[in-house]
């Protein structure tokens, strides 16, 4: 599978910093992504998590002084994969979930590109 056939592929973004999150969806939008919802909230989140249909998730790991394990699980739960956005380095990952690609904040659009890529290949 080449970048080409994995571009298109829908991806749903939480991040509570708005400026960080146009930032993202804009690198998305740039690498070939749709942008299937975004979220600056963990109720919004669940929410859209459960209503929504995407091919990958983008979780920031805290959401306005919450951890996002509760989203992260819904979409475990569905079979799908996600990544973690954080400033806190893999230490400041939930747990149970330290196994999960992420992405360590401010990162670069060659860096968010090969990680989505990454975990829509299963890797």
């Amino acid at each position: 599978m080449t970048a080409t056939r994995l571009s298109g592929r829908s991806v749903f973004l939480v991040e509570d910093e708005v400026m960080i999150r146009m930032m993202v969806a804009d690198m998305l939008e740039e690498l070939g992504y749709k942008v299937a919802a975004e979220a600056g909230d963990i109720t919004e989140a669940i929410r859209l998590a459960q209503s929504i249909e995407f091919d990958l998730a983008i979780l920031d790991v805290n959401v306005n002084g919450k951890v996002i394990s509760p989203v992260a699980d819904l979409i475990k739960a569905k079979g799908c994969p996600f990544i973690f956005a954080t400033g806190y380095g893999s230490s400041g990952l939930p747990e149970q979930y330290r196994d999960r690609p992420a992405l360590q904040k401010p990162f670069q659009l060659d860096a968010l590109g090969k990680t989505i890529e990454a975990a829509l290949r299963g890797g």
